[in-house]
């Protein structure tokens, strides 16, 4: 155990980066690992990394799942590269080591680094070089076949026993960090209620990974405390970005009095809206998974037609498939929310990686004139605010809305302080007054441009809706004139929206000569390139978007400030492109990526000094 007088270094945050096959448990080590954390005060963001093939060969850099754990006292992102990094197998080691500092603790169960497993791998010799040593604390711990023993000393079968190797490297962590068993142990009792020999197993394996690097003189001078986070008072959950998005409907529903439906089908990285959503028949939700993303949204446009608060989740290839029915809910202008859940693409493309590229798709993704909001959350816990805010616009305003969130967002998670529903800004649908005898079903509010929401079975609101164009009466029409009209009106709905939205903001040195332009899941990121310059001394502001279609009403004005700005996404441009058809008259240079991975600080803060120094 740790002894009191104990040097222990302190630090504001650290990363860990845990890595193995996909069978090998990293996702839940990261996650018991995350919660541990947040239990004693860390704040925390985290990053889970999945492998794209489905089952690839056991140790092939293909099957290598990764996941990344900062915690500290004051986090925006998962961080850029780890100070310690597990490494289950040599597949994990060699795709992993590029993310490990220089200096980094690096773990390996040793056991693994089999001839054939090494060339399997790889490599064609020994990978521990001088060199690397020398850059590295390479711990070579015999994990395997210590949680193998103590299978066998408990009688539990060896493929059974295997499956707690995870467990040995968490304990080594926990004392590496400085942390408890106790948290773990209690979700292990909790989780295997039923199966004591398998409790019973993981607290052994467990506990002898921490007495283990108790005995490894190497890591004494390695045993970091961080920092706790100063956090207003309340109660806080550790939530991922699609459960933070289910709770935000749900709520919206609760506040609006509407009746929550999800129409969807399973697709990564979205599924787990769905599947949260599922888990709440109590609070009114009805989730219908549907046999194709076509039948998901036409689903919800019935439930939205019969007055119910209905979704749709999905990614960028289900969007591409919902984009006739889209149009739909566009024509006939009822309120539907549609949850986008970005990945690399296109086709089925990268199906675990995270990306910026259905930005286009949602602006201008359906035929004809059929304008819609659209909005953008920035980071796992304020995707709960964002759902709740565009379910809002939706009822409010009368008009479909995409929230884009993406895989980076969606499967990490972070601290999450969990407000008070009553608390929240409050829903008005607009519903029509029964036996109003000056209804008409497209009559529009001369503030909003919204029509009016008449439910089936509404007294003396009978009328029509359909697919094709109508009068401001609700007759079908299809003359020129009128036709030019509906597409006026529908654009100016969506425009008016503006008037709603609180102004952009900007953050950093007031007197920057740079600015720098992101928007949804890129926050974080940004933020802590920008802080860094400004503590540098360098002169660089940052503005960063959520409200995408309409734009805030003062966008121009910030951009017209500016001599040099820089947007930065995780694409080809896609944001950039759109600001200069509204600003042509701002220069603006691009900084993109688009690698299935999320921005670096490093790399953020290479390209603005570049910019600036020109």
């Amino acid at each position: 155990m740790v002894q009191a007088n104990q040097k222990i270094l302190q630090k504001d945050d650290i990363v860990v980066r845990f890595a193995g096959d996909s069978g090998d448990g990293m996702q839940l080590t990261g996650t018991l690992f995350s919660d541990a954390s947040a239990l004693t005060g860390n704040d925390i963001a985290t990053f889970p990394d999945y492998p794209a093939e489905i089952r690839a060969p056991h140790n092939t850099i293909a099957g290598v799942s990764g996941y990344q754990v900062r915690v500290g006292n004051r986090i925006y992102s998962s961080g850029d590269k780890c100070d310690i990094l597990v490494a289950m197998n040599p597949a994990s080691f060699k795709s992993n080591l590029k993310w490990a500092k220089k200096g980094a603790t690096v773990i390996v169960d040793m056991d693994t680094f089999t001839e054939e497993a090494m060339k399997k791998a790889g490599y064609e010799s020994n990978p521990f070089t001088d060199e690397l040593e020398r850059d590295y604390t390479i711990i070579k711990a015999p994990v395997s076949s210590f949680t193998l023993r103590i299978g066998s000393e408990l009688g539990i079968d060896r493929k059974v026993a295997e499956k707690s190797r995870n467990m040995f490297t968490l304990g080594i962590i926990f004392y590496m960090t400085h942390k408890k068993l106790d948290q773990t142990f209690a979700y292990l009792e909790r989780k295997f209620a039923k199966k004591p020999e398998v409790i019973k197993l993981n607290k052994a394996v467990l506990t002898e990974g921490y007495e283990y690097a108790d005995k490894l003189e190497v890591i004494h001078s390695k045993i970091v405390e961080v920092a706790h986070a100063e956090m207003p008072k309340g109660r806080y959950r550790n939530i991922t970005g699609n459960v933070a998005t289910a709770w935000g409907l749900l709520a919206a529903s609760e506040r609006s009095g509407r009746r929550l439906f999800l129409g969807s089908y399973p697709i990564t990285p979205a599924t787990d809206v769905m599947v949260e959503l599922a888990k709440h028949k109590a609070l009114g939700a009805r989730v219908f998974q549907a046999e194709d993303e076509i039948a998901g949204v036409c689903s919800a446009i019935g439930a939205s037609y019969a007055g119910a608060l209905a979704c749709t989740s999905t990614s960028g290839p289900g969007l591409s498939l919902k984009s006739e029915a889209l149009g739909l809910a566009v024509m006939v202008e009822l309120p539907l929310v549609v949850i986008d859940v970005q990945r690399g693409g296109p086709s089925t493309g990268l199906p675990t990686k995270t990306e910026q590229s259905d930005l286009n798709q949602a602006l201008y993704g359906r035929n004809g004139e059929a304008p819609l909001v659209v909005v953008a959350a920035s980071s796992s816990a304020n995707c709960f605010y964002w759902a709740y805010n565009v379910a809002k616009i939706a009822l409010e305003h009368m008009t479909p809305v995409i929230l884009l969130t993406d895989g980076y967002l969606g499967n990490g998670s972070q601290l999450f302080r969990i407000p008070k529903v009553a608390d929240l800004p409050g829903i008005t649908p607009r519903l029509a007054t029964p036996n109003d005898p000056n209804y008409r079903p497209f009559r529009r509010d001369p503030e909003t441009f919204a029509r009016e929401w008449a439910l089936p079975g509404m007294e003396g609101l009978r009328h029509r809706v359909g697919g094709l164009e109508k009068c401001p009466d609700g007759p079908l029409s299809t003359d020129p004139e009128n036709h030019a009209l509906m597409v006026h009106n529908r654009q100016e709905k969506v425009n008016r929206v503006a008037n709603y939205l609180p102004d952009q903001e900007v953050m950093g040195d007031p007197d920057a000569e740079l600015l720098v332009v992101g928007w949804g899941g890129t926050s974080g990121a940004l933020t802590l390139a920008v802080e860094e310059m400004n503590r540098e001394g360098k002169k660089v502001a940052y503005t960063h978007f959520n409200y995408i279609c309409p734009l805030p009403k003062n966008t121009g004005d910030i951009l017209r400030k500016y001599k040099k700005i820089m947007v930065c996404e995780l694409n080809n441009g896609q944001f950039a492109g759109y600001l200069r058809t509204q600003y042509p008259e701002c220069p603006m240079r691009q900084y993109n990526k688009v690698m299935g991975l999320p921005f670096e600080v490093g790399e953020l803060k290479e390209a603005f000094n570049q910019f600036l120094g020109e």
